[in-house]
């Protein structure tokens, strides 16, 4: 398919955290989900054929939470009735759906993850990425070795080859790291699915600017999902609320969504104009003319987070202070604080 209609979908997120039944909240949400797709579907026209939905959209983040309370709270089977309806959702409006959503793993059982997935018109997962980058959270990196046994480095930076080209995923801040983004375009990625729930302004964020330059030093379409409010937290529920975007290949911005629940961010991505740019020499070709041997040498130099540092059971908060502190100082020497 050289071309479809792309949607962010900026939905309302109820917090979990202080529920009763946090599992009706997670099924409320699926519900106001399915019945806004198919609007969306109605309202944009057949070609809308992929769908991405804003961060932690079914339950909210963890405020105090410890990683036990959070995973029993929040934390989604992966094979589990949630994924069941959300696929649905996918099937009957024949489109791919991506969605971000904290999950259990039967390999991990102490700990949780903040997956992506995407799901695709016959309703299956096509692509499971569990995110790397976290401050409170844990990450595959945290259980480095082990989690390469058991899902191997494929599962970690996933691609997925579909009829609508190649899609990936950069979670929330994971757009301010310019090598993961790179590191799925050189396997192939051309649309990055990018869920988020930050803080939207009227000019432009750090993310945003993230979104224009992951877009240009990849030339890659990157659709962002932001929250249209948030719920059930004493943080002001639009703090979160606004700005959810399509950029092109060459940084431009192709559809904006003001603050509010809102289907306006959604524009057509060209692939067949993508991989044309792709494949013409030229100094505006950056993905082809990048360098990786000679930063794999450089990177391999610097000691900064360590893989694998999670090893005697559940983090507690103070563990991830306490690690970026470790961090800095092997950065800037044992006097930095």
């Amino acid at each position: 398919m050289s071309a479809f209609r792309a949607l962010a979908l900026q939905v309302r997120t109820e917090a979990v955290n202080g529920s009763a039944e946090p599992r009706a909240l997670v099924d409320s949400a699926i519900g106001r989900i399915a019945a806004q797709t198919a609007a969306a579907k109605a309202w944009i026209g057949p070609d809308l054929r992929l769908v991405v939905l804003p961060e932690y959209v079914l339950t909210g983040f963890p405020f105090g939470e410890s990683v036990a309370e959070w995973r029993t709270k929040a934390a989604l089977d992966p094979d589990g009735p949630e994924y069941l309806a959300l696929g649905e959702i996918a099937r009957g409006n024949d489109l791919f759906l991506c969605v971000n959503a904290y999950e259990s793993d039967p390999h991990f059982p102490e700990l949780f993850f903040q997956a992506t997935v995407i799901l695709d018109p016959a309703g299956e997962a096509v692509l499971r990425y569990r995110r790397l980058h976290s401050m409170f959270s844990p990450s595959p990196y945290d259980v480095w070795d082990r989690y390469l046994d058991v899902y191997g480095m494929d599962a970690v930076l996933p691609v997925a080859r579909t009829e609508l080209g190649n899609l990936a995923v950069l979670a929330s801040e994971e757009i301010l790291y310019p090598e993961l983004a790179r590191a799925l375009a050189l396997r192939g990625a051309e649309v990055f699915c990018n869920p988020t729930s930050e803080a939207s302004a009227p000019g432009l964020t750090p993310k945003a600017i993230a979104r224009r330059a992951r877009a240009i030093e990849n030339l890659a379409y990157v659709v962002c999902a932001n929250s249209g409010g948030l719920e059930g937290l004493p943080i002001p529920g639009d703090s979160t609320s606004g700005g959810s975007e399509l950029i092109d290949f060459e940084g431009r911005p192709l559809a904006q969504a003001g603050q509010g629940e809102s289907l306006v961010a959604a524009a057509e991505l060209d692939l067949a104009a993508l991989r044309r740019y792709r494949r013409r020499p030229g100094m505006g070709n950056l993905l082809a003319r990048v360098k990786p041997a000679l930063w794999a040498e450089e990177y391999g130099r610097h000691d900064v987070e360590r893989p694998g540092d999670l090893a005697a059971g559940p983090p507690t908060r103070r563990w991830f202070v306490e690690r970026q502190q470790a961090a800095i100082k092997r950065l800037y020497g044992p006097d930095a604080t």
